[in-house]
């Protein structure tokens, strides 16, 4: 954009081939004209399908969002933690063809790392909204006692979660947590975690089943 301070001439105002002039507060610019829009393609069946499932797999991980934001942290190089957890859930845990998409629980990860997880972890539901862990101590080194879980309970039907992170160190070896009790009379998948106590390190989640009321 050029401006005039007394213009060529006398200013110019309107359009004059391929540039506009005009006055603004008593200062005369001149801008090139805008070029008009072609028309947009309308898109196709499978280019409105694709962006479908996008947006369902955005709107799914929504209530893993405080999860996700340590579990994917430190994969999270010039994005932020959703768009982490987006790429990595998105081939492997999402198929079919919307809006006949498929989510296979046993394939999300909500956190991915290099820390070593938790060894031969047992879950039972012991009531409505109580489950138990229980786990082995792990002879793997460079690990550390210090060493958190990150728990996830997903319940489907209500599209809602509930967890912890922190709180239950490695060296425990069994935890309990009473979760939601919206969610006591539906089936709930969970996940499991471990991250160091400073959130720097963490470990690839896993699936540890679908708990049914």
């Amino acid at each position: 954009m050029a401006k005039l301070r007394k213009g060529i001439l006398g200013g110019i105002s309107g359009k004059i081939g391929p540039v506009v002039g005009a006055t603004w507060k008593n200062v005369t610019y001149v801008r090139q004209h805008p070029k008009k829009k072609g028309k947009k393609r309308p898109r196709t069946a499978a280019q409105l399908a694709n962006q479908k499932k996008f947006t369902f797999i955005q709107q799914w991980l929504v209530p893993f969002y405080p999860y996700i934001t340590v579990g994917f942290a430190k994969l999270a190089i010039d994005q932020i933690e959703v768009n982490a957890a987006f790429s990595a859930n998105y081939k492997t845990a999402f198929s079919g063809v919307w809006p006949d998409i498929i989510v296979d629980h046993s394939k999300i990860l909500i956190s991915v790392g290099d820390l070593k997880g938790l060894h031969y972890v047992e879950i039972q539901r012991i009531a409505a909204v109580k489950l138990e862990l229980n786990w082995e101590r792990s002879a793997v080194r460079n690990v550390s006692f210090d060493d958190q879980l990150m728990l996830v309970v997903y319940c489907p039907e209500l599209k809602m979660t509930d967890g912890f992170i922190g709180g239950v160190k490695r060296n425990a070896l069994k935890c309990s947590f009473d979760f939601d009790e919206q969610m006591a009379e539906h089936a709930v998948e969970v996940y499991l975690s471990v991250t160091s106590s400073d959130r720097k390190e963490i470990a690839e989640s896993i699936y540890l089943g679908r708990l049914e009321p």
